[in-house]
């Protein structure tokens, strides 16, 4: 997921304007800019996200890998369900709305919930946002505390650069897993397994 400010190279910029938009208001927006670059959008408690610049190609190879095995490993084993780059309705009043780069639905939490807007309002098990080179830190630390707020089990943030992905999960330090460690999601995936090395191989 790619975040600009007001700098050109970036790729987040909050909203200064002083009112609250909600999940309903995102339908009206535009898609691309008059150059035509793509922009998407989240709401922080109803102050709205532009998110532009298009991730990178290490972005998208490890988004395709983990969302490939968690297809593999557990929707085609009917553990659950597995989506990418879907928006959640985390909460409303005023309205938290984010876009996930992965998510995993598990089965107990099936069938799907889907708010009026168009959005996944299950909130999934596990989300995977992966870091790109522009992104800020803060923002992607903010969105992971959201994320368990709202009752995600597992957030791992991965970062290309790194080569790492830092596992979150509420109440626990986050720990950290580099190119020698395996992914393993005892309690959601039975027998999971994902070597972080495989994820940034390129």
């Amino acid at each position: 997921m790619s975040t600009m400010n007001q700098m050109p190279n970036w790729d987040l910029v909050v909203q200064p304007v002083d009112r609250l938009f909600t999940a309903a208001d995102l339908e009206a927006f535009p898609t691309e800019l008059p150059s035509g670059m793509p922009i998407d959008y989240e709401l922080d408690n109803g102050r709205l996200v532009f998110i532009m610049a298009p991730p990178g190609d290490m972005h998208g190879a490890a988004q395709s890998l983990i969302a490939t095995e968690l297809v593999l490993q557990g929707q085609k084993l009917g553990h659950g369900k597995a989506r990418t780059e879907v928006g959640i309705v985390l909460w409303r009043n005023p309205d938290r709305v984010v876009g996930a780069d992965v998510a995993f639905i598990a089965k107990k939490s099936l069938p799907l919930k889907v708010a009026r807007e168009g959005y996944l309002e299950t909130i999934p098990e596990l989300v995977v946002e992966i870091r790109s080179k522009n992104d800020s830190l803060a923002y992607m630390r903010r969105k992971v505390e959201h994320y368990l707020k709202a009752g995600v089990e597992v957030v791992w943030l991965a970062d290309p650069a790194a080569t790492t992905i830092t596992i979150h999960s509420p109440g626990a330090e986050p720990i950290i897993r580099g190119a020698e460690d395996t992914l393993e999601l005892p309690g959601l995936i039975p027998g999971f397994s994902l070597p972080v090395a495989d994820v940034f191989r390129e």
